[in-house]
């Protein structure tokens, strides 16, 4: 079932900014201190020219639904009153309302606006055709937009950190493997590749042709990973012996995996002489 809330735009009251509490539903939560400057600024020469949209939570106190930027600014300006809308909705509704309104601004990033999705998906129980009707958007933008989930932290992360696009990260999808993307993530980010560049590298990884220097690449990752793992493991055993406390360790290796045990007595008297790893 579709949202459907009643907006009554002729009725715009003047509310305190006090009487109003923030939204506890956002999508994004972190601001620009350069856009809100900028907002402000536009606020105290022209006014609030869209109006915040809230509901009555009680006789004298109102929550917020859609507006977060605005009533920042507002109270940067020093104003004390903000024009508002009144909403008459249940808890879940204003929810709703609050989550799809912050998926419409255009500020927010497009892993902030999959991660949005995503949530208004499981949190109310939405198909991928519910939400692209709510939104206004087709079906497959919608699910292009969810694949890009499929991306790790650190993918995401790098992404953002470098400045690449929605397009890059789409392009990245295409590789299975996260060992090979975190590869042609850095050719793309050291080569500059733009969107068509990158398109084009990533179809000749897939077709085969840089497939030994991917072997050998990932080979190398695959071992400074273990190093690094086992540097932490040796850390781990010193912290535990300089307490006193005589840890034994042992590792196998086979073609398949590398085992570490680390033995730890119970008792004093059950220790036992530190034996060297064997390989």
């Amino acid at each position: 079932m579709l949202l459907n809330i009643g907006i009554d735009r002729r009725r715009i009251y003047d509310i305190p900014i006090v009487r109003i509490r923030p939204c506890h539903i956002q999508s994004s939560k972190l601001y620009s201190a350069q856009e809100m400057k900028e907002l402000a600024q536009s606020i105290k020469m022209n006014g609030i020219l869209q109006p915040l949209i809230i509901r009555r939570i009680s006789k004298d106190e109102y929550e917020l639904i859609a507006g977060e930027r605005r009533l920042r600014a507002a109270a940067m300006c020093g104003n004390r009153k903000v024009p508002c809308i009144i909403l008459n909705c249940t808890d879940s509704q204003a929810d709703q309302f609050s989550l799809i309104e912050n998926l419409q601004r255009c500020s927010l990033n497009f892993f902030e606006e999959a991660e949005g999705i995503d949530r208004l998906m499981k949190t109310y129980n939405l198909s991928k055709l519910d939400v692209s009707r709510r939104l206004g958007k087709r079906q497959s933008a919608i699910a292009n937009k969810l694949s890009l989930l499929m991306l790790t932290q650190e993918e995401k992360d790098i992404i953002q950190k470098y400045r690449l696009t929605e397009r890059h990260a789409k392009a990245l999808l295409k590789l299975e493997d996260s060992v090979t993307r975190r590869i042609v993530l850095g050719e793309i980010i050291t080569k500059g590749l733009n969107v068509t560049q990158s398109e084009r590298y990533i179809d000749t990884v897939l077709s085969g042709k840089n497939r030994d220097k991917f072997k050998n690449q990932k080979t190398r990752l695959v071992i400074k990973d273990i190093k690094i793992l086992e540097n932490t493991i040796n850390k781990a055993v010193e912290s535990i012996r300089s307490t006193g406390i005589d840890a034994v360790t042992s590792q196998t290796e086979t073609e398949d995996y590398i085992e570490y045990k680390v033995r730890i007595p119970k008792n004093k008297g059950d220790s036992e002489p530190i034996r060297p790893k064997t390989a």
